[in-house]
């Protein structure tokens, strides 16, 4: 396998705390030999689990960014045992232009595992995490939320994978993150996620959705915040007490959960986040925007469950998730 592009300037075996960067070089028209410069923190107190923690995956999820630059700044070595490796720009490029994509390869972060060093940006980034970040990690955290296009209950994560032992270790992580709501999640579409590479490892993998519509509340960033300070307790890297609060579990049994549109146009949400609803039940109606007097397309619920994601703009495409409808467990 041909060597990695990407170059740390931080020392992943050093003990104290060390910010630096994944120099990746790129050669474009405003700098012939430029770099990408990642930021990335590593704190690092002796032998003990590593927890990897990641924000930025898609660029304009915020929370996980927020979280992860407040941690970088405060965390200090002598609390904590073992190693906290922290990117909080993951798809750098993509964080910088606010966008879910990158704007250099218009790359989606997500969806590019296991990565090329010989590929795209996107891809060479994907690579490094493949081949160097997630071997040294026992834990790895993604923290997501809906970006620009979609908005969410604010959860934690884990997947129903083929290892049970596995899986309840990532249940088990996922309650101790503690977000309001706790979510076996099912994926659109899981092909080149990192979620995958990570547990394909044996990593105990945990992500979130909290919150949306491109930007934060005080509320999402105390959810990230309180969270990864929880996963890091409950991993025994910081020896503090878990700091629980109740939490809904909820599961998406099958791919009726999500709720597509058919139409185009003017979207009416007719229930609330968080929501409970009732098969047939209104979710949303969809309005032509070409002409008066129509009537509107209407989308109702599968299930008996809760509103948990969706839509956020005004309009609505076709092919766009209308919402998602989970089961309380």
């Amino acid at each position: 396998m041909r060597a990695s592009p990407i170059s740390a300037t931080v020392n992943y075996e050093e003990d104290g705390v060390q910010h630096g960067f994944l120099k990746l070089p790129y050669s474009h028209d405003g700098s012939a030999w430029g770099s990408i410069m990642i930021p990335i923190t590593v704190a690092r107190n002796g032998d003990g689990p590593t927890v990897l923690l990641t924000g930025g995956n898609h660029g304009d999820e915020y929370e996980g960014p927020v979280a992860l630059f407040d941690l970088a700044r405060t965390i200090k070595s002598e609390d904590i045992i073992g190693r906290v490796i922290m990117v909080p720009g993951m798809n750098y490029p993509a964080f910088r232009g606010a966008s879910r994509t990158s704007p250099i390869d218009k790359g989606n972060m997500n969806r590019v595992f296991p990565g090329n060093p010989a590929g795209t940006v996107t891809e060479k980034i994907a690579d490094y995490f493949q081949r160097f970040l997630l071997p040294l990690a026992d834990y790895v955290l993604d923290i997501h939320s809906g970006g620009k296009t979609l908005n969410f209950v604010p959860f934690c994560a884990a997947h129903i994978l083929e290892d049970k032992v596995q899986q309840e270790k990532c249940v088990a992580a996922m309650r101790a993150f503690n977000a309001p709501f706790s979510m076996m999640l099912l994926e659109v579409d899981a092909i080149g996620m990192y979620d995958s590479a990570a547990e394909e490892m044996g990593k105990i993998f945990i992500s979130t959705e909290l919150g949306g519509g491109g930007s934060t509340t005080a509320e999402s960033v105390a959810i990230a915040k309180k969270g990864v300070k929880n996963l890091l307790r409950h991993a025994g890297v910081l020896k503090e007490e878990l700091e629980i609060e109740e939490t809904i579990e909820l599961h998406m049994p099958d791919h009726q959960c999500f709720i597509s549109s058919e139409s185009t146009g003017l979207l009416e949400l007719c229930v609330e986040l968080g929501e409970a609803v009732s098969v047939g039940q209104v979710l949303a109606r969809v309005y032509d925007i070409d002409r008066t007097g129509s009537d509107p397309a209407e989308y109702v619920s599968p299930l008996n469950g809760i509103f948990a994601a969706r839509h956020f703009p005004g309009l609505i495409g076709m092919g766009d998730i209308v919402g998602v409808v989970a089961v309380k467990t």
